[in-house]
């Protein structure tokens, strides 16, 4: 049965880590370890630029949502961070390897089976897909 949920968190640098509790909270038991940590990951990047970047939505808030397809090859996710918009739509940047940000949507891209932006009267919304195929990155090590 497929499940989502609706959270308004501050425009503020805390609004990640609230965001990411409660993520890992609904998931915990219900997707595997390395998706939900995929999953963490992306909902900080996500917030943290809406709240960098971006003005907030009324009431000086972001509005985090996640959606739960469950089937038979595994759990599909979709995550979604909407807040007021930006001048400037998000983007890929290149970062210098010295540089102390410009990576996150490196980030977002890596670990997620797609990406995008939308936008309406209300601001602009990033989201983040990740298909059941797409829970096992054999690219990665897990060290030790």
């Amino acid at each position: 049965m497929e499940r989502a949920w609706c959270v308004v968190v501050p425009h503020h640098p805390a609004g990640a880590r609230l965001a990411r509790h409660r993520l890992a909270d609904e998931l915990t038991d219900v997707v595997p370890p390395m998706l939900l940590a995929d999953l963490v990951a992306v909902l900080a990047e996500l917030v943290g630029n809406a709240v960098r970047h971006a003005q907030p939505l009324p009431g000086g808030v972001v509005r985090v949502a996640w959606r739960l397809r469950p089937s038979a090859d595994g759990p599909g996710v979709q995550l979604r961070v909407t807040d007021g918009g930006a001048g400037a739509g998000p983007r890929i940047r290149t970062a210098s390897p010295d540089a102390a940000d410009g990576r996150g949507l490196h980030i977002v891209a890596g670990l997620a089976s797609r990406w995008g932006v939308e936008r309406d009267g209300l601001g602009q919304s990033v989201w983040a897909a990740f298909d059941p195929t797409g829970t096992t990155r054999p690219d990665l090590v897990v060290a030790g």
